[in-house]
């Protein structure tokens, strides 16, 4: 498998650091508002990619941080923290918001067949790893204090601009509206790892530390939650592009400090969903979630689709046209698959010639495009039925569009008479039972003019529409 690393800026071999395992980490939401669509392509890449190694054989550990706590407005340690801007709004207390923009966001995840990771950790559960990292960051002289907080010494490092697209000139203080000088800092780049009340007095959540009392920076919650359940050495950490700086900059800087070598080989970052406007943001006209789209009548496996048409290292712009040619094309995709019949037995050596076609040509740095393009190639194979259905189950493990799963809701849709087709299976059961298969066949041919073709498993009859 070969993955783009943002860290050498080139396309790698995979290879983990121990064999057949991968310890993999993503960043996961600021709890403070509904995720948008741009936030969730992240997610989706991050989703497939996951199921890339597993499908291609690997055992995966993957752990997400919610970060409940910590996150200011800007990027340059100013601004109100986004939580408690989230709970004045809303009229609500820090925990409520979170607890509620936390199960929007799962049930985002699942309306997008995106797997739960294995671990989710909230910021706020992991306060005595947070103080114990900025301890040790102390004592090896990677930390100092000021004006009553705790801040990273960049100083101190070799190389603080690991990713290379940068230069310490593109971040003088008021080259950006967003950087603020803080007069604390002994160097511009320097980050906060522990605000105490001096900072901000209204700030709704608060723990007691050597330092005084107050709560962590954004940046260490990752890091240490990543160590407390993956250990001092990570294979994959994901995360949107705009994550690179400074955020994943400084999760680098504070963990190869505290642990004394390289934390993470791979780093495997998404770039933006935009509108026809620019960047697709929480604060630009009509806030584009999951639930809107639904709203519109769009399934939002269809979006998850149109997601997987682009290369997750591509800016890819967001229309309602775009968005309908692609949950257009979806539907015909997902009815083709759905018409295949069910007959023949399953060529496992066929199945397993198109998996490996599927984890080299997608394998290839995460090219979903690709993946759905040999999904047509199965289409048009020379294939029995059922062989066709084992393999698009198999690419479906890791591209996620649920092709060959018909709800009852879509049956009713179409304008089937459920309930005589259910009563005309159960009539051909009771046929075939009597050995009565005459008029098990004549049952059979009666469903099939109506549309409806059948399938027998071991669970019992299963149906289908036909075109």
């Amino acid at each position: 498998m070969i993955i783009y690393n943002t860290l050498t800026r080139k396309k790698e071999e995979f290879v983990p650091n121990e064999p057949g395992k991968v310890k993999m980490y993503t960043c996961g939401p600021t709890v403070y508002h509904f995720a948008h669509i741009g936030n969730l392509r992240s997610y989706i890449c991050e989703d497939v990619l996951e199921k890339l190694l597993r499908f291609s054989g690997y055992d995966v550990k993957r752990v997400m941080n919610i970060t409940d706590v910590g996150h200011l407005s800007s990027d340059a340690d100013t601004g109100e923290d986004k939580m408690l801007s989230g709970a004045k709004r809303e009229h609500k207390t820090v925990m409520e918001i979170a607890k509620f923009y936390t199960d929007a966001f799962f049930a985002d995840f699942a309306k997008l067949n995106i797997k739960m990771p294995d671990v989710v950790e909230p910021a706020t559960n992991c306060i005595p790893e947070f103080i114990h990292m900025i301890e040790v960051l102390l004592e090896k002289g990677y930390a100092y204090k000021a004006g009553e907080n705790i801040y990273f010494d960049t100083s101190k490092l070799d190389k603080y601009y690991v990713f290379g697209n940068m230069n310490e000139e593109d971040l003088q203080v008021g080259v950006r509206d967003d950087v603020t000088e803080d007069t604390n800092k002994r160097n511009k780049n320097d980050f906060v790892l522990w605000f105490t009340k001096s900072k901000f007095e209204d700030q709704a959540l608060k723990w007691d530390s050597p330092w005084g009392v107050g709560y962590p920076g954004w940046h260490i919650e990752c890091s240490c939650i990543s160590m407390k359940h993956l250990g001092e050495y990570m294979d994959i950490h994901c995360g949107g592009i705009d994550n690179m700086f400074p955020h994943h900059t400084n999760e680098i800087a504070q963990s190869e400090a505290f642990i004394g070598h390289k934390w993470c080989n791979y780093w495997f970052h998404v770039h933006h969903l935009n509108d026809e406007t620019g960047k697709m943001s929480k604060s630009k006209g009509e806030f584009l979630t999951v639930s809107l789209l639904e709203e519109k009548g769009y399934d939002p496996l269809a979006y998850r689709f149109f997601t997987l048409q682009s290369h997750y290292r591509k800016p890819l712009t967001f229309s309602y046209d775009a968005l309908n040619q692609a949950a257009d094309t979806y539907k015909k995709l997902k009815d083709r698959a759905l018409r295949i019949p069910a007959e023949g037995d399953v060529d496992q050596a066929a199945v397993k010639e198109w998996h490996d076609k599927f984890a080299e040509t997608v394998g290839n740095d995460v090219n979903t495009a690709m993946g759905i393009t040999l999904l047509y190639d199965v289409l048009k194979a020379e294939l029995n039925g059922n062989t066709k259905r084992a393999v698009i189950a198999d690419y479906d493990t890791v591209l996620g569009l649920k092709l060959l799963e018909e709800t009852a809701a879509a049956a009713a849709d179409n304008g089937e008479d459920v309930a005589e087709i259910e009563a005309l299976i159960a009539e051909r059961t009771a046929a075939k039972k009597a050995k009565d298969f005459a008029k098990a066949d004549e049952i059979r041919g009666k469903l099939l003019e109506m549309g409806i073709v059948l399938e027998d498993t071991r669970e019992g009859v299963k149906w289908k529409r036909a075109e």
